[in-house]
Order: structure tokens, then C-alpha cells, then sequence
């Protein structure tokens, strides 16, 4: 019997994907012993109105772009591919179908848990990784055995890194003509730059 492979799995907008993002999915393949780390660009995130992200063509390449050269990381279009709004359990049964699937989340991502589409069958599918993040609470026990009992061992705390950036910050940044280099890869800033994106006046 072929042994299933142990994958992490890395969700968001990347709008954009920058090396905070990286250096995530780095900590959590070593830390873990996973296999690979699969980056799944969002489709439509439904917290989100439609037109507030980048088109999906463009945040796919810059995951493209980001991700090249690393074996261990790749790319799946099956959320953006996928019509109506993204839900993250859709994506995890459908990529734990074949591998032992961890879904790495910050920790402000994680204390939004309860309030995602049907949590519970995300953690029945797969485990999560929960990843530090500058200027909010470490994860607390007792909430995670009050809020979901019974799946305390289906949650992993990594240490690190803690590098503290957002694509947010990154955004304004672009739209104020600041620099971004070291903050994304050379890649992805000569692909924003080349497209015209995030400035005041581009259309996304």
C-alpha cells in the first residue's frame, strides 16, 4: 500500500503574495515534515465584495512567479477555477482525497474559525497549523477544547517566523510609489510593476 503524502496547504487572496508568505510555508514544510505546500490562490473570497481583489489571473502568476524554483511548492487553480464563492472546506475535502492534508492558518485567521462555512467538517478533513503573527494573542487552549471538543490533536502551534507583513501594507505602499524590493520577490515586484497593478489608477 502506497503511503499517502503529507501536504500543507496555503490559502489566500496573494494579493500579493509576498515573502512573509514564503518563509510561512517554509517554516511549516520543515517544522512538519511535510511532503510539499500547495498554494491555492482564492477564487471569489466570500467576506469579500466582488471587484475588492485583483483579478484571479493576475494573483496566479504571482504565485507562479513566487514559487519557481522550490520543488517542494506548487500551485493549484481550483478555486478560482471553481464558479461562485471560495469556501476552504470545499477545497480540503476535494485535496484530502489523496494526502494527509494540513491547512496553515495565522492566528488571527484561526480565532475567525468558528464563524467560516462549516468548520467542523474542515477539521474533520484535515489538521491546522497555526502560525504566530506580531501583535496578536497566542492561540488559547481552553477556547480551542470549548469551541471545538475532541479536536485539540488535530491543531499544531509553529513558533515562527514572525515577520509582521500584509499584503495590505504592501498594497498602500505600491499605491503611495514606495519601494517593495526585499518585500516580495524580484518576480512578482517586476510583474506588479509590468502591470500596472495596485497603483491608485489600475484596473484589476
Amino acid at each position: 500500500m502506497t503511503e499517502r503524502p503529507s501536504v500543507g496547504l496555503m490559502g489566500g487572496t496573494f494579493d500579493p503574495i509576498h515573502v512573509g508568505h514564503l518563509a510561512i510555508a517554509e517554516e511549516a514544510r520543515d517544522a512538519l515534515g511535510l511532503d510539499r505546500i500547495v498554494f491555492v490562490p482564492a477564487g471569489q473570497p466570500p467576506h469579500k465584495a466582488s471587484g475588492a481583489v485583483t483579478a484571479a489571473e493576475h494573483r496566479v502568476a504571482m504565485v507562479e512567479l513566487a514559487i519557481a524554483g522550490n520543488d517542494a511548492f506548487e500551485l493549484s487553480r481550483i478555486e478560482v477555477e471553481r464558479p461562485g464563492p471560495s469556501y476552504t472546506v470545499d477545497t480540503v475535502e476535494a485535496l484530502a482525497a489523496g494526502a494527509d492534508l494540513t491547512v496553515i492558518l495565522s492566528v488571527e485567521t484561526f480565532a475567525e474559525l468558528p464563524a467560516w462555512h462549516e468548520p467542523e467538517r474542515l477539521l474533520a478533513a484535515a489538521r491546522v497549523a497555526v502560525v504566530p503573527r506580531e501583535g496578536y494573542p497566542a492561540p488559547d487552549p481552553a477556547w480551542l477544547s470549548a469551541t471545538f471538543p475532541g479536536r485539540e490533536d488535530h491543531v499544531t502551534y509553529l513558533e515562527g517566523p514572525r515577520l509582521g507583513l500584509s499584503s495590505t501594507a504592501l498594497r498602500a505602499r505600491v499605491a503611495a510609489g514606495r519601494s517593495i524590493r526585499y518585500l516580495v520577490p524580484d518576480a512578482v515586484e517586476a510583474y506588479i510593476v509590468a502591470n500596472h497593478l495596485y497603483r491608485r489608477t489600475a484596473a484589476t
